[in-house]
């Protein structure tokens, strides 16, 4: 709740930019931007998170509000599997922010936690996201026919995933090191 007024801002000025990629349900207005979907979001959260289904995180950069990144969807048992969303402020969008945000949360998720396959399923329009999960060694699986509620239509997504056996040391190392040797723009490993 300390990030309402932040998030609140971020999201008013992001309208445009977040609008193609956000879920919207079919019964409600296209795009909230007021408090009472934050209180709601951040309510089902915290439920989730205590029944062991979602991991929600807030990113921050240099210390002030940046987006949001979500392992969600999360089944255990014989599954062991998530799906991750995420965005971020669009003024700060290409700076490698995001890609190191899902690689910290790949890690935790296999290396704590102990999920073995994590899913992104990203619009195929959507170029900018599918290169942050693609940077990180996420390989495409082929495509999830309209899938979800995106920007007022059923829309088709690109499944990307990644398991615990495609990076067992995970992926913030080999992120790191390709950011430092000028690759972050590469793969940090063999699809």
């Amino acid at each position: 709740m300390w990030d309402v007024r932040a998030w609140r801002d971020v999201r008013l000025r992001n309208v445009a930019w977040l609008r193609p990629w956000e879920p919207t349900s079919p019964e409600t207005p296209l795009f909230r931007t007021g408090l009472g979907p934050y209180v709601s979001m951040v309510g089902a959260l915290r439920k989730e998170g205590r029944q062991g289904t979602a991991l929600p995180w807030v990113v921050t950069y240099e210390g002030a509000f940046a987006g949001q990144l979500t392992v969600g969807g999360i089944l255990w048992g014989a599954a062991r599997s998530a799906q991750v969303g995420y965005w971020i402020d669009g003024a700060l969008a290409g700076r490698g922010i995001i890609p190191t945000a899902l690689a910290m949360a790949v890690d935790h998720c296999f290396l704590r936690v102990g999920l073995h396959r994590l899913e992104a399923n990203i619009r195929p329009e959507n170029l900018a996201s599918r290169r942050v999960v693609e940077k990180l060694g996420f390989r495409e699986e082929g495509i999830r026919r309209r899938q979800l509620h995106i920007d007022g239509a059923w829309r088709d997504h690109i499944c990307y995933a990644i398991t615990v056996e495609d990076c067992p040391q995970g992926v913030l190392a080999d992120w790191r090191r390709s950011r430092e040797a000028g690759l972050g723009d590469s793969q940090t490993r063999p699809a």
